[in-house]
């Protein structure tokens, strides 16, 4: 499974692939980040954002996209353009048929690290670890997108079994009733 994890931001939005499959080695395919300036009018750091997207989309096929899912902050005017940036990610892979998985942070720090409390810096200790990098990817936004990409690599397959089983729970039977 090749994933592209999306870390979003208005200013820094890390993008980056991950192939593998649960229980093997995962290789990483790029990193990088999506810039913005951030004195620059909202709608063209929006295109920009969508243009970056559509360029990563482009040169590496994902089958999936994992978005990091936006979580209430202290700070509106951040989240909103973390939310902003979000719908922009859903909205490119949305356009080309391609599933898009949301995941909480702490999801993602507990998927990579066995903690859902782990730091930035123990979340790219374990991101150069598990893809052996030689060292951690820059700036941290970039980690973060491995990570997403990671984590629904791990996830995919035992989220995808509970979806089958609550739709087999949920069918009707031949006499209407649920099973």
């Amino acid at each position: 499974m090749r994933v592209l994890g999306v870390d979003p931001g208005l200013t820094r939005c890390g993008v980056g692939v991950v192939e593998g499959v649960a229980g093997r080695p995962l290789t990483m395919i790029g990193v990088g980040v999506v810039r913005t300036p951030a004195d620059a009018d909202l709608g063209h750091r929006l295109v920009a954002v969508e243009q970056g997207i559509e360029q990563w989309l482009d040169e590496h096929r994902p089958e999936c996209v994992a978005v990091e899912r936006v979580f209430s902050q202290h700070n509106v005017r951040t989240v909103m353009g973390t939310a902003q940036a979000s719908a922009v990610a859903m909205l490119c892979a949305a356009r080309r048929g391609i599933p898009v998985a949301l995941h909480t942070p702490s999801e993602v720090k507990a998927a990579v690290t066995g903690s859902g409390r782990a730091d930035k810096a123990q979340v790219g200790a374990m991101v150069t670890r598990l893809l052996r990098l030689s060292a951690p990817p820059k700036p941290a936004d970039a980690a973060d997108a491995l990570a997403l990409a990671i984590c629904h690599i791990w996830r995919a397959p035992a989220q995808n079994r509970l979806q089958q089983a609550v739709a087999l729970h949920t069918a009707p039977t031949p006499k209407g009733r649920t099973a």
